[in-house]
């Protein structure tokens, strides 16, 4: 094979990985954020890794630990989480002054997310994407200035009261941080 060829294929091979590479090789990663979920004891039950995507943003979480049954889940508008009542993480993170419920009409806010299914075990899970939140700029950022705070509470939310879908108190509180 002459030298130019060999060069070419180089070229052409380093092109198609290139191309094939993940996005984070590229520099392309979305950004994340994590909140460790402490109970009012301060004990860590769960976390929820927050991923931005196009339409919003993608809340996992999974816990243990926690009290079987539907339990309210909420991002709040506040970057701290003081036991034992976590009223320091404030309301609802709601930067476009949305009614509450994702079954609302006129809602939801931004921290709005569905109900978290805990088994008898006392493990759950949730995956949600929140959708016109984001975690870059502006006001719709999860990571704005202050913070915000993924809350859990003690009862399921309906969906739809302002201002908390009478989901109870707050039992599991963790601080949304960036990771990348």
């Amino acid at each position: 094979m002459h030298a130019r060829s060999l060069v070419a294929v180089v070229v052409l091979s380093s092109t198609l990985a290139l191309a094939a590479a993940p996005s984070d090789l590229m520099g392309l990663q979305p950004t994340q954020a994590k909140a460790e979920l402490r109970d009012a004891h301060g004990v860590k039950i769960g976390t929820a890794l927050l991923t931005e995507e196009q339409d919003g943003v993608r809340v996992s979480m999974q816990v243990e630990k926690l009290p079987p049954g539907k339990h309210g889940v909420h991002v709040h508008q506040n970057g701290t989480c003081d036991p034992p009542d976590f009223a320091t993480a404030g309301p609802h993170f709601n930067p476009t002054s949305a009614h509450h419920g994702l079954d609302n009409p006129k809602g939801p806010h931004g921290g709005d997310l569905p109900n978290l299914e805990v088994a008898a075990d006392g493990h759950g899970r949730l995956e949600f994407v929140a959708k016109g939140a984001s975690l870059g700029n502006g006001p719709a950022s999860m990571l704005k200035p202050g913070g915000t705070a993924v809350v859990v509470h003690a009862s399921a939310d309906d969906g739809k009261s302002d201002p908390a879908g009478n989901s109870g108190a707050r039992i599991a509180c963790g601080v949304v941080v960036k990771l990348r």
